[in-house]
Parts: structure tokens; sequence; C-alpha cells
């Protein structure tokens, strides 16, 4: 794990989203069972890895927080000398968005980052993924899995990523704020990802796929509880 952790605050907090280091990636798959296959075998090794598809379609993975370029490159040998990696490229962490974070200029890109990241898991069954083949790809694990994609850690649990964050007014949501929900606006049980103009994207239940819901519709406002922004 890195030494110096660097949050993304803006002074309102005392924790925003912690900037992750450097990642492992790997895996070019066009079938994403082989990225579920992966991600699983990595997780099974103690370690956070997550699928995503990129801009070619293809299905890779991503894994760790590491200090330095030759602590993820240590670990990556290490794992491919074990056979569960065949190749694997490392991830720079000033090449993900967070790493602009602090540059007002470049706040839009990176919501526009968060926004497209959830999109791309969009029609996923819940099965596929999440922090086990168990439990599947939760409400929070999407949430954490796009936060995680674009350099930044947030908690693991809708309560506690609710809990963290700066509260926002429902006026002043953007793309890429995280909006909580639960019954009788009493307790959060739910988390998504907001798209703009009041849509959001959230990983329902079991049975269900990733897909879009609108803010405004009965059954989601009366649930509705706020709004967090990490930025």
């Amino acid at each position: 794990m890195p030494q110096d952790r660097r949050t993304a605050s803006k002074g309102r907090n005392s924790y925003a989203a912690v900037r992750l280091g450097w990642a492992i990636q790997a895996g070019a798959f066009s079938q994403i069972e082989n990225a579920v296959r992966l991600s699983n075998n990595l997780n099974s090794q103690g370690l956070y890895a997550t699928f995503f598809k990129d801009s070619d379609k293809l299905y890779k993975v991503r894994f760790g927080d590491f200090a330095d370029r030759e602590a993820a490159r240590n670990r990556a040998e290490s794992l491919k000398s074990r056979g569960l990696l065949e190749s694997y490229y490392l991830v720079a962490p000033e090449s993900l968005p967070a790493s602009k974070i602090g540059d007002y200029k470049a706040e839009s890109s990176i919501r526009k980052s968060l926004v497209s990241t959830a999109e791309s898991y969009l029609d996923i069954p819940y099965r596929w993924g999440g922090t086990s083949p168990e439990t599947g790809f939760d409400c929070s694990g999407l949430t954490q899995a796009v936060y995680r994609l674009n350099g930044l850690s947030i908690p693991r649990s809708s309560k506690d990523q609710f809990a963290k964050g700066y509260s926002i007014s429902k006026n002043k949501m953007q793309g890429g704020d995280l909006l909580f929900f639960g019954p009788k606006k009493s307790k959060v049980t739910h988390v998504a990802i907001y798209v703009g103009n009041g849509v959001f994207i959230h990983s329902p239940k079991s049975g269900q796929v990733i897909r879009r819901e609108n803010l405004n519709t009965k059954a989601w406002s009366q649930q509705f509880i706020g709004a967090r922004n990490y930025l």
C-alpha cells in the first residue's frame, strides 16, 4: 500500500476519496466469463480485482494499490511465476483521471470518465462480478469499482459511502456523484451513480442487470435519502 495516501479533499471534509497508487492490469477477453474467472482467481488470493470493458469492447482486469512501479512489477512477476497471470501491464496513477483532481478545469472530464465507466457496465447481470461469485456485483460494489478504475478508493458498503464524501443538495448533483436510497428514508440500503438529467445507473438485485433508472419516478423519489460528492 502506498505510504503517502493523498486525499481528494477541498478542505470541506477530512475525507473524500483516497487516490490509488500503481495498479496491475491483465487480460483482453472477448468473453466476459474469462474476465470474471480471472477476477475471482485474483480475489481468492486476497487481491481486489475489478474487471471492466474498454473502448475496444474487450474485458480486462485491474487490481492493486502499490507504492511505486517496482512494487507493482514485483507482485505481477510473482503472480505470473505462479501461473495466475500470463501477461500484464502496469498502470501509473498519473495516467488515471484522479491525478487531475485539484485542477478545476479538469473536474468535468473526471466526471465524464466516472459516468462513462459506469455506462460500460450496463446490461451486465448482477451475478457477474462483485467481490465474490457468491455475492455478485451488488450496488456498492459497482460504485466502488467505478471509482477505483478512475484511480480513487471509496468505502465498500453503501452505508460507509454515505457517511463519507461531501453532502450536496439535489439541485447541485452532477455526473459521477453517488445517490443513496432507503425504505422510508430512514436507513441507507442502496447506492447508485448519477449520470445527469435525473438519470442514474445502479445494480438492482440478483436476477437483474445493471441498468439506468430515473430519480424522478415516484418509487425512487420516495426512497431518495441524499447525494455525496467525492471530488
